[in-house]
């Protein structure tokens, strides 16, 4: 994929100030749009080094034909320019955030002459004052319940109240109390607003001054001994305070600020947000984003913030909540260019905007809060994706056209090596079964000394070694299976072996099925081992990729180049999920090695000494490599270690059980399931 020659503008001719720059294809659309301090510095990365670029960089400036930029004056500026044409443009190539789903908000309808309280979802319009938003639309209806008792504002649809009115009976809440009925002419326009204002207001956190406002008449009323005036402001009270318990208290009183988290992995992110309000949590939302490009965490919490306070929607949501920008945005990661972004969110509010990381406290503890719900967020969101029957296929069937196999990798394999500096080599074997994890099948393995050389030379040999012995299982059972099965056709019913009858259909082993597809972490020469190891048992039906973590690029075992998926692509997504759960299982896998390696294992059949000995040697020297390296005198040394024992201990080690550990044959352990051990 060659860089466009003539797109590369003269070094010369690209200013140093600050400004926008918009890339363009030929067809005159605008397919990017970015910022930059530094104009020459940035524009000249696209070009230097073509091939370093993420793929998705790549892609787009492969696809442009033109590139202009726009001079501002400060880096406040660059920002403001740049929402603006990203708003203008929607350029294909920039990140966009979308709602994770469809959240309810509560909407006081100020542009109508009785204004309406509702539940709203959707698109925002002005002159519509919004709370929340809620998580459920039934907690909005509890809360207007309790408030209608205090500021009884109309509910009712358009046509109910065309009807109400034509008829001149009011419906059932003006009846009972919980409507102003100004369909009736019970209250003038004027009034009716001043109640939806005050409704309004309370939501908004003004709450203290309706609340004394009402004690101070139930005991009024009480000295003037009109008592059942006096018991429903108490219960008026009483409702008003039940309104406010439904919002938690997490913060002092003037406490105004919005707390913003971020989980990411490396196709997606999850972005979500608790508004805080007079120190309660109004509402939350949650947001998703596919990664477009090889931006940090940093970048998108930068692009977040720009497209959530920059946009008219949030200026609409925030209505509720008093303004647009609060004082305080308090983030999980320091967004990009900290310093511009708070001076363009200060110019939004109109005010000093404080955005910071919190370290300590009350609002770290929010914060810790807001990013456990952003993790469950996007785990969900990916376990729906993957969930979902049409997703999965069109996953494989992308996986089927890039890879270029027969038919679709119903069932995929994937490996994954993992060890700590050569030590406690293990690996992991997960299945995946139309798109979704078969962990019945996963299996795991103990892997001997994979020779001399680097980290990769290790791990190519691990990954021969492992995917040749899963296979040479397979032929082994595949063969054991076939002649059972022979012996059950000879004897026209069942089939018997040492006097014992053999089932028609005997059970398949542990390694029975073979994948229509081998996944290795890993780049070429890891896809390379694992078909070297395939070739030389004679299995040449089953295709094999690598997947490499740095550019989640797709390796085939024999082309020069990577396979590039789009990063939305539906069959990146599923081979990153097979990729990331083979990575966790071998890692758990490998941890549990260690917490036994460090337990003193090779300890345990030394007569004479006790776990509380073995305990002890090993926290006075780390690991039984250390220990076996220390001399007769230093293991002494050890409280509750004599002379003799340590001597004895110091024999022990020095015959090694590191030659009992590579001896060449396979080291055998359990597995969930069952495995090759």
């Amino acid at each position: 994929m060659p860089a466009t020659p003539h797109l590369r503008p003269a070094p010369g001719s690209i200013p140093t100030s600050p400004g926008v720059y918009r890339f363009r294809d030929g067809a005159g659309r605008v397919i990017y749009v970015g910022k930059a301090k530094n104009l020459r510095s940035r524009l000249s990365s696209y070009f230097r080094d073509f091939a370093g670029l993420h793929p998705r960089t790549q892609q787009m400036v492969s696809t442009a034909a033109d590139v202009d930029w726009t001079i501002v004056g400060t880096e406040v500026e660059a920002l403001q320019l740049e929402y603006s044409w990203i708003k203008e443009y929607d350029p294909r190539f920039n990140v966009k955030y979308r709602d994770d789903k469809s959240y309810p908000y509560l909407a006081v309808t100020l542009d109508e002459e009785f204004p309406r309280v509702q539940v709203m979802r959707g698109a925002k319009r002005r002159g519509v004052r919004y709370f929340g938003p809620y998580s459920h639309a039934w907690a909005i209806r509890e809360t207007v319940d309790l408030l209608l008792r205090v500021f009884p504002v109309r509910t009712c649809s358009a046509g109910v109240f065309r009807g109400a009115r034509t008829s001149g009976r009011p419906c059932l809440l003006g009846y009972i109390g919980k409507c102003s009925a100004p369909c009736t002419g019970k209250i003038s326009p004027p009034d009716h607003r001043a109640l939806a204002d005050d409704f309004c207001s309370f939501l908004a956190g003004d709450t203290g001054r309706f609340i004394r406002h009402l004690e101070s008449g139930m005991k009024e009323a009480a000295q003037e001994m009109e008592y059942e005036r006096a018991a429903r402001l108490r219960d008026d009270i009483e409702a008003l305070r039940a309104a406010l318990e439904k919002q938690a208290v997490v913060l002092p009183d003037s406490t105004d600020c919005d707390v913003i988290a971020l989980a990411e992995d490396p196709l997606e992110a999850a972005v979500q947000i608790f508004y805080v309000r007079g120190g309660r949590i109004r509402g939350q939302r949650g947001y998703v984003v596919d990664k477009v490009d090889d931006a940090g965490s940093a970048e998108l919490m930068a692009t977040f913030l720009r497209q959530l306070y920059g946009s008219a929607e949030g200026a609409l949501e925030s209505e509720g909540t008093g303004t647009a920008v609060p004082r305080e945005v308090l983030v999980s990661h320091e967004p990009a260019d900290p310093g511009p972004l708070a001076g363009w969110l200060a110019d939004h509010r109109g005010a000093q905007v404080d955005l910071r990381v919190p370290r300590r406290g009350d609002k770290r503890a929010l914060m810790e809060t807001v990013e456990k719900n952003a993790r469950e967020a996007l785990a969900r969101h990916k376990t729906h994706r993957a969930g979902d029957l049409s997703t999965r296929s069109r996953a494989l069937n992308e996986l089927q056209e890039a890879l270029e196999l027969e038919e679709a990798p119903l069932r995929i394999e994937c490996f994954d090596i993992s060890n700590l500096q050569g030590e406690h080599v293990v690996a992991s074997m997960v299945v995946f079964e139309d798109g979704l994890a078969r962990k019945s099948e996963y299996r795991r393995f103990s892997v001997r000394g994979s020779g001399e050389g680097g980290a990769e030379q290790h791990d190519v040999a691990a990954m021969y070694e492992v995917v040749r012995r899963r296979f040479r299982r397979y032929l082994e059972e595949s063969a054991r299976n076939g002649e059972v099965a022979r012996m059950g056709e000879t004897g026209g019913g069942a089939a018997e072996q040492d006097g014992h009858p053999i089932d028609d259909e005997p059970k398949p082993g542990k390694f029975a099925y073979p994948p229509n597809l081998v996944v290795v972490d890993g780049a070429r020469p890891q896809a390379q081992a694992a078909r070297r190891a395939l070739d030389e048992l004679g299995i040449d039906d089953i295709a094999v990729c690598g997947l490499a973590k740095r550019l989640e690029e797709v390796w085939l075992p024999d082309d020069e180049d990577p396979v590039i998926l789009p990063r939305t692509s539906e069959g990146l997504y599923l081979l990153q999920r097979v990729r990331d759960e083979a990575h966790r299982f071998a890692i758990a896998y490998h941890r549990q090695k260690r917490a036994k390696a460090l337990t003193g294992s090779a300890l345990d059949e030394l007569p004479g000494l006790g776990p509380a000995r073995r305990t002890a040697l090993i926290k006075e020297f780390g690991s039984v490599k250390r220990l076996a390296a220390a001399t007769a005198e230093e293991i002494a040394a050890v409280p509750g270690i004599g002379p003799k024992l340590a001597e004895a201990v110091h024999e022990h080690l020095s015959g090694g059980p590191s030659a009992r550990e590579t001896d060449g044959a396979p080291v055998p352990n359990s597995t969930d399931g069952g495995g090759d051990t």
